[in-house]
């Protein structure tokens, strides 16, 4: 929905509604050609952009930046795991039916909405349109990605009607609702969970577990496959390159070259190995399809790791054992 701020802009002086941003107006154009809107409507709702400082700053401090044993505990604690233990209690019926359609457990779907959004209850203070204009116009290091964000939240608000561009908020990157979609996921996996026509990922909790669950489909997750095994090096383990998150050799690649890992079969698995710094020292860890599909959600694997040991915890706690 633009109209709204198109509207709180109609009184604002013509010097403040010149180009805020840098490039602007080849921005614009585009925008404009993509969506069928005028230039005049685009570079409107582009004045009400402000750059934020706390958005940059944000950015330059990823918590994916941390090691593992510092990262881990921010997910892995017991507010969370009793938080997820809540959620899954309470929607039982809603996650079990998107698990038997998809494929994706429950539990999976419930450590995004917990990791991301501690279940909902923090979806974000920024306004999207500042998030996304602030990072495309003054983040060089990501700047184009952010501009196509930009788009993606121009075109998104004309197919959603019920979306305010000046109103959205999430996060300092621009995600948005209980699972933090940013505005192309929002458009290429939202899905309407709860048959009312419209893809509501901020008040519609049909929509947005299934269409959680709907990313991991499309992304390549396998019902009931492995994410990832403990590996243990021995004194006649010899080394293995890793490249970034490629699976790039099999189980049985790994265990030819001493890497041992408690599982029976699977040796033709696509797999690759993972060294985190836990706790007690060095950590490895064996990785398959699923836990690749988890990174495409977010592309760090301290992320995907912190998901998929959620995720085992309250499948231990639903199971009726301790954590």
């Amino acid at each position: 929905m633009i109209r709204t701020l198109l509207a709180a802009l109609v009184s604002v002086s013509p010097t403040l509604l010149a180009a805020p941003f840098p490039g602007q107006d080849a921005f614009v154009a585009e925008v404009a050609a993509e969506t069928g809107m005028a230039p005049s409507e685009v570079a409107a709702v582009l004045a009400g952009a402000r750059k934020q400082q706390s958005i940059l700053d944000a950015i330059a401090r990823p918590a994916e930046a941390k090691p593992w044993r510092d990262y881990r505990p921010i997910f892995l604690n017991q507010a969370r795991i009793d938080g997820g233990r809540r959620f899954l209690r309470e929607h039982r019926e809603l996650l079990s039916r998107i698990q038997a359609s998809t494929g994706v457990p429950a539990e999976v779907v419930t450590a995004i909405i917990g990791v991301e959004t501690s279940y909902g209850s923090i979806t974000g203070r920024h306004r999207v349109l500042d998030a996304l204009a602030t990072l495309g116009f003054h983040y060089p290091p990501r700047a184009d990605f952010f501009r196509s964000e930009l788009k993606h939240l121009f075109h998104l608000v004309r197919e959603e009607d019920h979306l305010d561009i000046g109103e959205l908020r999430g996060s300092y990157a621009g995600a948005m609702g209980w699972g933090q979609f940013i505005p192309s996921s929002y458009r290429a996996y939202a899905v309407d969970g709860d048959g009312d026509g419209r893809r509501d990922l901020f008040g519609s909790l049909p929509d947005i577990v299934a269409s959680v669950a709907n990313y991991f489909v499309a992304h390549g997750w396998q019902r009931d496959g492995l994410v990832t095994l403990p590996a243990r090096a021995g004194a006649d383990t010899r080394p293995f390159e890793r490249d970034g998150l490629r699976l790039n050799t099999t189980l049985g690649g790994l265990r030819e070259l001493g890497w041992r890992v408690d599982h029976d079969g699977g040796d033709q698995l696509a797999a690759t190995l993972l060294r985190l710094d836990g706790n007690d020292g060095e950590e490895h860890w064996v990785l398959f399809n699923n836990f690749y599909v988890i990174t495409r959600y977010n592309r760090s694997p301290l992320y995907a790791m912190a998901v998929h040991q959620l995720a085992e915890a309250l499948a231990t706690t639903a199971a009726g054992t301790a954590p």
